[in-house]
């Protein structure tokens, strides 16, 4: 191995004593691969399987953990306790290569298309689109409380089916996202309103889980958040805000933090005083040593990790590139970093182990990845 790796290649242990091998996560990624039930297929177990021998870490693909949360067609579901048996089929895919399993745990909100939720999409206030029709209904207090206490029961059924831990998806526009905007936002009780009432929801759903690990894992079980830097729009939250839902979510001692980025060296649109300052230098004076912050974007090649890694990130995920190269990690651990493929190779679908809806995406999705 090339000397310049060794650090990123070198074990990580969080605070409550869970191990990593290496400091490389694989990123959470819709895969559109269950079945219409919401059960994982062999055809996911097989391509997760197929790219956790040599991260140390892989988050998987977000599941809903209320019926009407289901973001996607082709989602795996933790909603009820029947979805268990699935839940472990997957975790053991996984942990059987050697990388710990976390279970991403999300609830789409007016996101989730109306076909997959009996056409009750519903958001944080009711949202009406450009023509004055009603594209989402506000959840009504009693409907949060169950969806906090949704949050917590999909973390027990994490637990029960073997997974080393949970994170619960903040960022890219779904329900905790909603909540957290004002774009979407307009509740005027203690869920809404002022920025410290738009973060009350994501901080009870954290709130809960933690109680849930408290009662049901009987060996240390991770719990991290994953959000979105900013909004593009000029009504959404700025930087300068999600600093300060950051602030409090160190404060909730979780085992980590997970920033949704398209471009690990991204800048910040508004909300901050130096916007020439990265993203990830922002999060990381923020943060300080209360939880480790995992960086994302882009990432390709050896030589683009490294560079990520000097801004003592402690955490990198990896998402497109492995999927173009599963082994990226162990290229690089046989000193053959120059061999990695940075490009999908529209040929090797089978030998890449990448299911037919996902491929399908991949390939009609021109920008995504590089080569399409």
């Amino acid at each position: 191995m090339n000397e310049k790796f060794k650090e990123l290649l070198s074990p990580y242990t969080f605070k409550n004593g869970i191990e990593l091998k290496n400091r490389v996560i694989m990123a959470p990624m819709t895969n559109f691969s269950s079945d219409d039930n919401g059960n994982v297929t062999d055809a996911e177990v097989d391509y997760y399987a197929r790219r956790s021998q040599g991260v140390s870490m892989v988050i998987t693909a977000c599941t809903n953990v209320t019926p009407n949360g289901k973001g996607f067609p082709g989602e795996f579901a933790g909603h009820s306790d029947d979805m268990i048996p699935s839940l472990e089929r997957l975790a053991k895919g996984i942990k059987d290569q050697g990388a710990k399993a976390i279970l991403q745990i999300f609830h789409g909100g007016i996101q989730c298309p109306p076909e997959l939720v009996d056409g009750d999409v519903v958001s944080a206030s009711d949202i009406t689109g450009e023509n004055g029709e009603k594209k989402a209904r506000g959840l009504s207090q009693g409907e949060i409380e169950e969806i906090i206490e949704a949050f917590g029961e999909t973390t027990r059924r994490a637990i029960e089916a073997g997974y080393d831990g949970v994170e619960i998806h903040g960022a890219n526009g779904y329900l905790l996202h909603q909540f957290f905007s004002p774009m979407t936002n307009h509740r005027e009780d203690q869920f809404g309103g002022s920025l410290e009432n738009r973060m009350a929801f994501p901080l009870a759903v954290v709130d809960k889980i933690k109680s849930v690990v408290d009662e049901h894992a009987n060996s240390p079980f991770l719990v991290g958040y994953r959000f979105s830097p900013e909004e593009p729009e000029e009504n959404g939250f700025t930087m300068g805000e999600t600093l300060k839902l950051v602030d409090a979510l160190a404060d909730k001692e979780l085992d980590y933090l997970h920033v949704s980025l398209f471009d690990f060296f991204s800048t910040p649109r508004s909300g901050v005083d130096d916007l020439e300052k990265t993203r990830i230098d922002y999060l990381l004076e923020t943060i300080g040593d209360r939880a480790p912050l995992i960086g994302v974007g882009s990432i390709y090649s050896a030589e683009d990790a490294y560079k990520a890694f000097q801004t003592d990130v402690p955490l990198l995920a990896i998402g497109r590139e492995l999927i173009i190269d599963p082994d990226w990690i162990q290229k690089i651990e046989e000193g053959r970093e120059n061999e990695i493929i940075t490009e999908i190779d529209k040929e090797k679908q089978k030998e890449l182990v990448i299911p037919d809806p996902l491929w399908n995406a991949v390939l009609n999705t021109p920008g995504w990845f590089p080569g399409v």
